[in-house]
């Protein structure tokens, strides 16, 4: 299966290695998520064998888009976030594109994905200037777009805020981990915030990761100045924002 206006991402979770045809004209999926438990370990040879098995399922014969917990750079993976270490240093592009027969292949980093789609089809999707998606989940995934444009690997969550790094401080594991409530985490989530408003003057935050669902629980809490949405996309944005950088070329 291959059609003008049509796409395929595939996101590679620590759980679960996920994938669909994406219809790019309205970032709708066209067809059932398809979903593989992944490998542990999670080696190269491992993945790959996942990805292809998950596109032979598919049906799917054209150009595919694929994320990772990780930072990308030139196809090469230079960090590994709940896959096996033996990826780093791994060329991430030419081993996905040589266990699909050859076909062209995007890879990027997950929440890089995740805010493309949130910039172009969801929270975001009206709003011009610069945009920033935070995934709040075991870290702080970020991703950072000017009018649509992707400034890839960001990895904001590493910020030092009040001497700790930002997701140390704030992730929603944190909030797990120390019985917080939602107004003292939310107190904790706004310090970093503020910390990145100060750098970067965005024009809009959108909160991203499974807590995102509990939005308003929290997000009318922040104390910082920019506006602060919840993401729209949920569990399919890396999948759509994969398929958007392949159809795109977008190579990081």
């Amino acid at each position: 299966m291959s059609a003008r206006g049509h796409g395929f991402g595939i996101d590679i979770g620590g759980s679960g290695v996920k994938g669909a045809a994406v219809d790019l004209a309205t970032g709708e999926l066209i067809q059932e998520r398809i979903k593989v438990a992944t490998p542990h370990p999670a080696t190269p040879s491992a993945v790959a064998e996942t990805v292809a098995k998950v596109v032979a399922q598919s049906g799917w014969d054209g150009p595919v888009g694929i994320t990772m917990p990780s930072v990308i750079i030139g196809g090469v993976v230079r960090t590994a976030a709940n896959i096996d270490k033996s990826w780093i240093g791994t060329d991430a592009r030419a081993l996905f594109a040589q266990a699909l027969g050859g076909r062209e292949v995007t890879v990027l980093n997950d929440a890089d994905a995740a805010g493309m789609a949130e910039d172009r089809y969801g929270a975001a999707k009206d709003l011009d200037g610069l945009v920033m998606l935070l995934t709040f989940g075991t870290g702080i995934g970020s991703a950072v777009m000017y009018n649509g444009v992707l400034m890839p690997n960001s990895e904001l969550g590493h910020i030092e805020v009040g001497g700790q790094e930002a997701e140390h401080r704030a992730a929603a594991s944190i909030k797990d981990r120390d019985g917080l409530t939602y107004a003292q985490w939310a107190a904790e989530v706004s310090k970093v915030l503020v910390t990145l408003e100060n750098l970067f003057w965005p024009n809009v935050f959108v909160a991203g990761g499974g807590i995102s669902r509990d939005y308003a629980e929290w997000i009318p809490l922040l104390t910082n100045r920019t506006p602060v949405v919840a993401a729209d996309l949920k569990n399919t944005a890396g999948i759509v924002g994969a398929a958007m950088a392949v159809s795109a070329g977008i190579a990081p």
